[in-house]
C-alpha cells in the first residue's frame, strides 16, 4: 500500500458510516495479523539459517567503522 492508498483508506474511514468503518477496521486488523505472521515466519527462518547473527555482526562492524 503506497502513501496515496493510505490517504484514500483513511479518508474512506472518516467518511464512512458505522458499517463501512467497521469493515475498514476489520480489514486493517486482518492486514496487521497477516503481516505480523509474515514477520514472525521471516524471523524464524532468519534465526534457523543464522542470518540474524550475520546481520547483527554486520551492524556491529558498521557501527565500529562510524
Amino acid at each position: 500500500m503506497n502513501d496515496e492508498d493510505k490517504k484514500e483508506f483513511i479518508e474512506d474511514f472518516k467518511k464512512g458510516d458505522g458499517a463501512a468503518r467497521l469493515d475498514l477496521w476489520d480489514y486493517a486488523i486482518g492486514q496487521q495479523v497477516l503481516w505480523e505472521t509474515i514477520i514472525a515466519d521471516i524471523q524464524k527462518i532468519a534465526h534457523d539459517q543464522g542470518v540474524d547473527k550475520k546481520l547483527e555482526k554486520m551492524m556491529d562492524d558498521d557501527m565500529k567503522e562510524s
